[in-house]
């Protein structure tokens, strides 16, 4: 099938509305865990024990988690069921709305209770926003890329890095304020700022048109009237599989940008802005290495790279505590360099292999529900059990040792989801006229 400019340029427009999205749902995300763990306690919930805060803060933090699940049932649905565009301005309007109203929220020494369960109501918008973001992002780009699924997917999933930096770089301007003036209105910038990010997005998705394989799906009448009993009844091995798949990077994304400070604090003795000035610049790694595996994942296939990635997972852990202990920049960097390569290899993949190991008619459904339920299972979970590893066995060994069998998982799962025959996006070459017209219609599709 020869591609049309229109064609290629709609691809360009979807991996950036994709990556926007993407770059928002992680920027909302690192700002929130930011405030809950360092300002929330103070203003949302005071309590004559600040320690009591501080954990109520953070569960604040967690049940955002509760809703994703539920997100990802009611956008798949409606994803499957009249089009990925749609839903795409939805989730992101639903996000944008919960996070500016944060920053607007009164505190509790102006309203009372009203506050917190206001700042709780709101959390459980943003997650239930997220259950759908991602995935929708990520079929959005894959299929309307020009045959080089691996690297536009790979594009997308840049954006997680690049939220999480802007995030970190927001407040750490914002600590700069004196803290009388940090407290009154100084934290409500980085939650204001998100409004800014979420019209950008809005502007580039309105410009997109439909996905062609729901175009399709839609025109061969395919269309589920409730995909999601479809999944159930023919692709829930698959869904498990996408679940187990996503662990490894999930725990390695969290632990590397979440649990690392607190074991830098509590193990090291160093404080948050030394982990920062580590973690900060060894995420450049992941900003070259994302496209570069997908690039190569168009050539020899996603899922060795799925797999080589996962492997690497395994071991990188242990490298990367032991050079942590040092206490040395240098070598500290180079753990987190080396961590982020092994995880850039098996993420960078992960839209263009998980999203095609379902037909397009139940696809936004069977991924969504797949990759949040494995995104509970790895990010959620991580640094709550990390943090009790260390309390417990006073060392990193047995963390690390965590960390790789999450990796042996998604490997294990890596070995058995296979792409449909005819879906694998398998070496191509640059030159589209070398490929012969049916088998070019089958790699486009």
């Amino acid at each position: 099938m020869t591609t049309t400019p229109s064609a290629r340029q709609q691809g360009r427009r979807a991996v950036f509305a994709s990556w926007i999205g993407t770059t928002i749902e992680y920027y909302d995300f690192a700002i929130y865990g930011l405030a809950a763990s360092l300002i929330f306690a103070e203003l949302f919930f005071p309590s004559t024990d600040p320690t009591v805060g501080t954990l109520l803060s953070l569960s604040s933090f967690a049940v955002g988690y509760l809703t994703r699940p539920l997100g990802a049932l009611v956008f798949g649905h409606f994803g499957d069921r009249i089009g990925r565009k749609t839903v795409l301005v939805s989730t992101l309007i639903l996000m944008g709305v919960a996070t500016f109203a944060i920053g607007l929220l009164p505190s509790y020494s102006q309203i009372g209770i009203a506050a917190p369960v206001l700042l709780i109501v709101a959390r459980l918008l943003q997650g239930f926003s997220v259950g759908g973001e991602y995935s929708g992002a990520v079929l959005m780009t894959v299929e309307h890329s020009d045959r080089k699924p691996g690297l536009f997917g790979s594009l997308v999933n840049t954006g997680a890095t690049a939220g999480l930096v802007l995030a970190n770089l927001v407040f750490l301007l914002v600590f700069q304020l004196p803290d009388d003036q940090m407290m009154s209105w100084g934290w409500r910038v980085p939650f204001l700022l998100s409004g800014v990010l979420v019209v950008i997005g809005l502007v580039a998705r309105y410009s997109l048109e439909e996905s062609p394989d729901f175009a399709a799906a839609k025109e061969q009448g395919t269309v589920q009237e409730v995909p999601i009993l479809e999944v159930l009844r023919n692709h829930l091995g698959t869904v498990l599989l996408v679940a187990v798949g996503i662990i490894a990077a999930g725990s390695a994304f969290t632990m590397t940008t979440v649990f690392s400070l607190t074991y830098g604090k509590t193990a090291l003795g160093l404080d948050n802005s030394t982990m920062l000035t580590v973690l900060l610049p060894a995420c450049a790694v992941i900003l070259v290495c994302l496209p570069l595996f997908g690039r190569l994942s168009d050539r020899v296939g996603v899922r060795p790279v799925f797999l080589a990635g996962a492997a690497a997972l395994v071991v990188l852990p242990f490298v990367w505590f032991a050079l942590l202990d040092t206490g040395h920049y240098a070598l500290m960097l180079l753990g987190f360099s080396l961590l982020f390569v092994g995880y850039s290899a098996n993420y960078a993949v992960v839209p263009a292999y998980f999203s095609q190991v379902f037909p397009p008619a139940v696809r936004f459904t069977g991924m969504s529900v797949g990759f949040t339920i494995g995104l509970i299972a790895g990010n959620a979970a991580a640094p709550a059990v990390s943090a009790w590893l260390l309390q417990t066995t006073g060392g990193w060994p047995a963390i690390a040792g965590y960390m790789a069998v999450t990796a042996l998982l998604s490997l294990a799962a890596g070995l058995f989801l296979r792409l449909p025959s005819g879906t694998d996006p398998q070496p191509t070459t640059e030159e589209p006229a070398t490929t012969a017209p049916a088998e070019a219609e089958q790699v486009t599709r």
